[in-house]
């Protein structure tokens, strides 16, 4: 059955961004993650910290969602590969809007929970993109230029938030490969392979 909504959730440094990028391309599909709608919101004069309330950010999410299908999502392509967390109040934001960009269809949403922020009817792809954490670290040790103990400290801090956040937002206390369609290995599966097979199970 083909998808018109891919949803990546991913560890930080098992190359997420990058392979949600390329499934993008090869599906001609809009790409949008946290930083992209974060960025975007805040281009637009838009503060998730203060717009609490669901009525008032429905006619943000029009202009906002407006702006990222004319290409506004393409312009902020820098990742870090261990992210700041950000506050239950942008998380909530950014949860919202995924769910609104996903209403659409034709697009790619890589975030830590993606696949559950999306709810069945929409009928996404699921995916989980993951690697060993020694594998992560070296990753993040490259990118980042900080020690291996910085960057495994790094990794535990993002690990850690990723799972509380799961918990307290989607009751999820243990994450399982069965919740996806789709779990890759990015120690096995470079990003252009793991792209081919996510591309080729959505079409």
């Amino acid at each position: 059955m083909a998808r018109n909504v891919v949803c990546i959730s991913h560890a930080s440094g098992a190359s997420g961004a990058d392979v949600g990028h390329l499934v993008a391309e090869r599906l001609g599909f809009l790409y949008v993650d946290e930083e992209v709608i974060d960025r975007a919101a805040q281009r637009a004069g838009i503060d998730p910290e203060t717009v609490a309330d669901e009525e008032r950010r429905k006619p943000l999410f029009t202009g906002l969602l407006d702006y990222l299908a004319e290409g506004g999502g393409q312009t902020v392509l820098s990742h870090a590969l261990v992210p700041e967390l950000p506050s239950d109040a942008v998380r909530t934001f950014i949860r919202d809007a995924i769910q609104e960009v996903a209403a659409r269809g034709n697009v790619v949403i890589v975030a830590h929970a993606a696949s559950y922020a999306v709810g069945a009817e929409v009928e996404p792809l699921r995916v989980l993109i993951t690697a060993p954490q020694g594998v992560r670290a070296q990753r993040v040790t490259a990118a980042e230029g900080l020690d291996r103990e910085e960057a495994t400290k790094l990794l535990r801090k993002s690990d850690a938030g990723r799972a509380d956040y799961l918990k307290r937002f989607y009751d999820v206390t243990e994450e399982n490969p069965v919740d996806y369609d789709l779990v890759i290995n990015t120690q096995t599966l470079s990003p252009e392979e793991a792209a081919a097979v996510i591309a080729q199970a959505a079409t």
